[in-house]
């Protein structure tokens, strides 16, 4: 009942922008991460409607019609003149940027770092979001493996620290279903540092039968930006699928979830991260999926897939199925319906979209 309250209640007040939560995002328009056009982004798909984004420019011109308030984006390869081309972009286009960036992995790859950093901070990035590892569950067949890679982490943010702090630019560890959330608090304490914080996706750490609310809850104090998405779920023989579907189609509770960011990190900015992709498989009922963490608590298994059981949908789509063409189609149709969701449902800051919809 309290929780069906407070949705009721958050609804009403964002309808008649009455609330802090309303006042906070009606002038914050949603960003975008790049990872949001897996097709098109350098070409991996095209057509004539939705040619390939070639560089970050074409994205920013793509954005911009969009009206994607912040971008983030890698920034390997960048030259300086592209690196000032994309800083007159983001000042006209009024868009934030945010680098994308892998960190150090020893002493003799610091130049590399920070010949990156100084290149994306020429752009305007002063935030960068890293992501160490992969998903767990596929990677390590052993505890001490996870423990031996877990150490790598760290000193390649010890390394990456005092480069950030010299140049004033601040790193994001995302939770890239490799860290607990507990470890991955454990982390940011053991670095106290205010250039170290976390890039916190919404959705990531359910791969590891974690709670998504109570992952916001637990990252938010340490949030410096957001990977902002919904997420739909279908059981399995093995466990279960998830996979990003558009804001507000899933079965994350959003408008929690933005209450509980802003008042543990009211600067973050959120970034749509609606990736067009089939699902994936977390496959928790077989043993090897357990074996980086053999003392997680089965509690965590059998809340996940009550959860799962509840509002899990009779089947996911698969986007390897469909032609190129239809990908691409789909790809920008989960986008701006994100875009949509966020300004009517959500409180963001949005343009009319009345002439986007009518092309597509």
């Amino acid at each position: 009942m309290l929780r069906r309250h407070l949705l009721l209640t958050t609804s009403a007040l964002l309808a008649s922008g009455m609330t802090t939560l309303s006042a906070a995002l009606a002038v914050r328009r949603l960003g975008l991460v790049i990872h949001s056009y897996s097709h098109r982004w350098r070409g991996k798909h095209s057509s004539i409607k939705h040619p390939a984004f070639r560089d970050v420019l074409d994205v920013m011109d793509h954005g911009r019609e969009l009206g994607i308030g912040s971008l983030q984006i890698g920034v390997e390869s960048w030259s300086f003149d592209l690196a000032q081309k994309v800083r007159a972009s983001s000042e006209s286009f009024d868009m934030k940027l945010e680098g994308s960036i892998r960190l150090p992995q020893a002493p003799g790859d610091a130049e590399r770092f920070t010949h990156e950093l100084r290149i994306g901070k020429e752009a305007g990035a002063t935030i960068f979001r890293a992501a160490i590892g992969g998903r767990r569950y596929e990677v390590f067949s052993r505890r001490t493996d996870f423990e031996q890679w877990q150490a790598g982490a760290k000193r390649s943010l010890e390394l990456a620290e005092p480069i950030a702090r010299r140049l004033g630019v601040r790193i994001a560890v995302e939770n890239h279903k490799d860290f607990e959330t507990a470890e991955l608090v454990e982390m940011m304490q053991a670095i106290s540092s205010p250039q170290i914080g976390v890039c916190l996706d919404t959705g990531n750490s359910l791969a590891l039968l974690e709670s998504p609310l109570e992952v916001v809850r637990q990252l938010a104090p340490y949030t410096l930006t957001v990977h902002f998405k919904d997420i739909a779920v279908h059981l399995t023989e093995d466990g279960f699928e998830m996979a990003e579907v558009p804001l507000g189609q899933g079965m994350l509770d959003l408008p929690l979830m933005i209450r509980e960011i802003q008042a543990g990190a009211p600067k973050a900015e959120f970034h749509l991260e609606m990736m067009t992709r089939d699902p994936l498989s977390i496959p928790c009922l077989h043993e090897s999926y357990w074996a980086s963490f053999p003392n997680k608590p089965g509690t965590d298994l059998v809340r996940t897939l009550t959860l799962v059981k509840q509002r899990g949908l009779p089947a996911l789509p698969r986007v390897s199925e469909l032609p190129a063409e239809a990908c691409l189609v789909l790809e920008e149709k989960n986008i701006i319906d994100s875009i949509i969701a966020a300004g009517d449902k959500l409180g963001f800051s949005q343009m009319d979209m009345k002439t986007l919809l009518k092309e597509e």
